[in-house]
């Protein structure tokens, strides 16, 4: 018999929370459904698991999570209303709006592959949210089908919200006094089955690695399976560096797409960051003309990273500054050999004069 779990029937937080059931369980912590009598609503509270509560490097990122989510207001991500410690034993708490729906990892295996036109505006709606985090120095580095919910919300049941920053890469300005930093180069985070090439051999990740990543969530949602044929963790991982795509028409022959479609994929998909998408709402744009009506009606993302005249992300600066001295190092090539080729004319002239 299972041991009966602490929190359910506990009242928290000075009584604002009544924990109900629990409805989710992961290896960082339990999410759990609970009502706040205060605000006659429902909510959902992730808990870390208390055996965790001395790893400084889980309950730092435990706190990251929190704090990056905090600081989105997306329509499209969860909403975190606050976070902190329990007063009697420490442990850390997200409380975030409760969703009820279904993620996408469930909708497929349920219904099969998703045509384009329910598939991409779901997308679109996910690059917007993506782009608000991007904007602010937060990239997700966990994008999966888990993690991209189906909300019934307002009448919708297509109504994505982008869940678990709990691997977010945050820029400095983003990390609070105390933080333990654990992007760095050489560490290998998030799911095989959908990281970028860079991120899969543990290089710095920017938000073309979240864009990567989108891709291979829409090549599963619209084909049912994944890009590549592996077997195993180490399989996927390679493959995201070495191979190439599988055609849509070897890995889903019964199905037709709209001309053009897959050419987006593939350069979402690129293997070189600075040949995909630079930005989430570059990709949505697009995305936007295989979505039908409905994806037309999807307010257009607006960027400040993308507006006229404004700078680029940081992240992306650096990439572009490690990009742009490889054409001028060509140029450069070019131009000395001209002169070598002249000098060496000009020698060449002289000697047979004589």
């Amino acid at each position: 018999m299972r041991p009966k779990d602490p929190f359910i029937g506990r009242a928290i937080l000075g009584g604002q929370y009544e924990v109900l059931e629990k409805i989710g369980t992961g290896g960082m912590g339990s999410v759990y459904k609970a009502s706040q009598p205060a605000m006659n609503r429902m909510v959902a509270i992730k808990i870390l698991h208390p055996k965790l509560a001395g790893r400084k490097d889980l309950t730092s990122r435990f706190r990251r999570e929190a704090r990056a989510m905090s600081q989105l207001t997306h329509p499209n991500t969860v909403t975190v209303f606050t976070f902190g410690e329990l007063e009697d034993d420490g442990s850390l708490y997200i409380v975030m709006e409760l969703l009820e729906g279904r993620n996408l990892n469930q909708a497929v295996r349920r219904e099969g592959p998703l045509p384009p036109e329910r598939a991409i505006p779901i997308l679109v709606q996910v690059c917007g949210a993506l782009q608000e985090a991007h904007d602010l120095g937060i990239v997700h580095r966990d994008l999966k089908p888990e993690n991209i919910f189906l909300a019934r919300q307002g009448g919708l049941t297509d109504f994505p919200k982008v869940l678990d920053f709990g691997l977010a890469k945050v820029t400095e300005r983003q990390m609070q006094p105390g933080s333990i930093i654990l992007t760095q180069e050489g560490m290998v985070f998030g799911t095989p089955e959908f990281m970028s090439p860079e991120q899969a051999q543990g290089r710095t990740l920017d938000a073309r690695s979240d864009i990567y990543s989108l891709a291979v969530i829409l090549y599963e949602l619209l084909t049912g399976k994944l890009p590549f044929q592996a077997r195993t963790p180490m399989e996927y991982i390679q493959k995201h560096v070495t191979d190439p795509i599988i055609p849509f028409a070897e890995r889903a022959p019964d199905r037709t797409y709209p001309r053009g479609l897959e050419q987006v994929i593939v350069k979402a998909l690129a293997k070189r960051p600075e040949e995909r998408y630079q930005t989430a709402a570059e990709f949505a744009e697009a995305l936007r003309p295989f979505g039908g009506a409905a994806a037309q009606a999807i307010p257009r993302i607006a960027s400040p990273a993308s507006a006229a005249g404004a700078p680029a992300p940081a992240a992306q600066v650096v990439e572009l500054a490690r990009s742009r001295p490889s054409n001028t190092l060509l140029v450069g090539v070019a131009a000395a050999c001209l002169v070598l080729g002249v000098i060496l004319a000009v020698v060449a002239m002289r000697l047979l004069g004589h």
